[in-house]
């Protein structure tokens, strides 16, 4: 899930940069979607450390903290590693799944339009005991 690049594509006042992959599912509309960051650790002028998310060449907020879906704008979104959408994705192309097919309903018998008046006797009947 990620790497370190030790020295190499440092930004700026980057001491190190990790980079990581993640695949996201929308649980709201079904979207999935994978993105790769570049996470750059820096240290602040009191000491501080501090990451920055980076994709694009643009800073980010961190996926982890409330990832919302580029599809519907949903905050209901399961995290899960890299690779997962792709290979969903390639199971679905090589192995397609059909269509279904419209389903028949049988009609309903008619129904009797017979009249009962049930009493409570009627219902109890069955919880009743018989003395013996």
């Amino acid at each position: 899930m990620s790497d370190i690049a030790g020295q190499t594509g440092l930004r700026g006042s980057a001491t190190a940069v990790v980079h990581e992959s993640y695949s996201f599912a929308c649980m709201r509309c079904g979207h999935g979607w994978e993105q790769s960051y570049a996470i750059e650790h820096h240290t602040d002028g009191d000491g501080q450390e501090f990451v920055r998310y980076v994709t694009d060449g643009r800073v980010v907020p961190s996926p982890l903290s409330r990832p919302s879906c580029q599809n519907c704008d949903g905050h209901v979104v399961r995290i899960m590693r890299a690779g997962q959408v792709s290979s969903v994705r390639s199971a679905a192309q090589h192995h397609p799944v059909p269509q279904a097919a419209p389903v028949e309903i049988p009609e309903a018998p008619a129904q009797r339009r017979e009249s009962h008046h049930w009493h409570l006797s009627d219902l109890l009947h069955a919880f009743q005991r018989k003395a013996g």
